[in-house]
């Protein structure tokens, strides 16, 4: 498990946009292959029970139901990883947080933080197996009340929290 030691130590991603943005940790590509591999087995497992039902019927060949989902699961697998955690990013500046993600409908959200209540670190158990973790800042207001950074390393992520609470302490003295 790989931890990223500073705010710079992350590869960056190219961004016409407004600069450069900072990739995820690479273990949250593996999380997400983990947690999609976990969302999988209820279907393969219902294939399975489907074909087994469908077992004695003459002309209905072993594998026609189980086969297909196998395959289809395993592109799912392999493939939406992969294309979320690229499609993925941020960026952090003195004054402000900006995450950009999705691919169809890309959201793209700044959030100063002189406009930050208060701050979590989040962690399930496959995060912290892959030791990473969810920054989420929560501002005033209803819509999109709260914004989430998934696939921080750990550390880092402990990081920009106490970066933003000195922020917010020098903004309110």
């Amino acid at each position: 498990m790989d931890h990223a030691p500073a705010l710079t130590a992350e590869p960056a991603l190219p961004e016409a946009d407004d600069g450069v943005l900072t990739k995820l940790h690479p273990n949250y590509a593996h999380a997400l292959r983990v947690r999609t591999t976990l969302t999988a087995i209820p279907f393969l497992i219902g294939a399975l029970v489907l074909e087994t039902a469908f077992l004695g019927e003459t002309g209905f060949p072993s594998g026609i139901i189980a086969g297909p989902v196998l395959v289809i699961a395993l592109a799912l697998i392999i493939r939406i990883p992969m294309t979320r955690y690229n499609a993925r990013g941020y960026q952090i500046s003195a004054d402000r947080l900006r995450v950009v993600r999705g691919l169809l409908f890309r959201s793209d959200t700044v959030v100063p933080f002189g406009r930050v209540q208060h701050i979590d670190v989040q962690q399930g158990p496959i995060d912290r197996f892959f030791g990473i973790a969810t920054l989420t800042l929560h501002t005033a207001g209803n819509h999109n009340a709260s914004v989430s950074l998934p696939g921080l390393g750990e550390p880092l992520a402990r990081e920009m929290r106490e970066e933003i609470r000195a922020h917010i302490r020098r903004e309110t003295l």
